[in-house]
């Protein structure tokens, strides 16, 4: 057997558990910015991003770019925080 065909299939097998772990990242940060209290839209769209943007760091090295990985974290993190923040603070209201 070459040696270079053994590495080759040795790379595939490291790549196809990437998406994976990627998956448990986003399911982990999920979970924890939804147990975060947050009191309005302004807290949880700065928790949120903080902690999309960190989780997308993660999972952009695991791609070959962090920063991208970052932005994209951030970006969505903040909507999703922003919009929880909301709807914890109208449900603080009633």
């Amino acid at each position: 057997m070459n040696r270079t065909c053994h590495r080759t299939s040795q790379s595939t097998s490291r790549l196809s558990a990437r998406p994976h772990r990627a998956c448990a990242t986003l399911a982990l940060i999920a979970a924890a910015t939804l147990t975060g209290g947050c009191n309005n839209a302004g807290e949880g769209a700065l928790s949120g991003a903080a902690l999309g943007a960190l989780g997308g760091m993660g999972i952009g090295s695991l791609y070959g770019d962090m920063g991208k990985g970052a932005a994209m974290g951030g970006i969505i993190g903040g909507i999703g925080g922003l919009i929880l923040g909301d709807q914890n603070a109208r449900n603080m209201d009633y």
